[in-house]
């Protein structure tokens, strides 16, 4: 059974730091990009990052260029996002998710398999 598991969600600070970490397993196929989503409130679910597996190409919403980071280790079937100079309106459930076939943007319907989230607030 596929499952991808976040971890590393919390509370932290205007202009703090917090990284995240997704865990795959149960993968019968190599998957061709990782990304990271996230929902507010009251928001529908948008794509902050993603990166490609095959040559490590990755892409970011504008919100997030500059402060946030993806990283992949293949080895271990895991990925991160980095998140640094953290704002209030970075406040959301942050989800994993894998793609089976060429990602070449953020859009949801990229990406096949999905965790359930971390919750990260951003507040003083």
């Amino acid at each position: 059974q596929e499952q991808l598991v976040e971890s590393g969600g919390g509370l932290v600070q205007p202009g703090g730091s917090l990284k995240l970490s997704c865990a795959a397993s149960g993968f019968s196929f190599d998957y061709t990009a990782m990304g990271w989503f996230r929902q507010a409130p009251d928001k529908a679910r948008e794509g902050i990052s993603y990166i490609r597996t095959g040559d490590e190409t990755t892409d970011y919403a504008d919100s997030v260029k500059g402060r946030f980071t993806i990283s992949i280790n293949k080895a271990k079937n895991m990925v991160f996002l980095q998140m640094n100079n953290l704002k209030p309106e970075d406040t959301a459930v942050y989800y994993c998710a894998a793609a089976s076939d060429y990602v070449d943007s953020l859009a949801m319907h990229d990406f096949d398999y999905w965790g359930q989230g971390t919750q990260v607030t951003v507040s003083s």
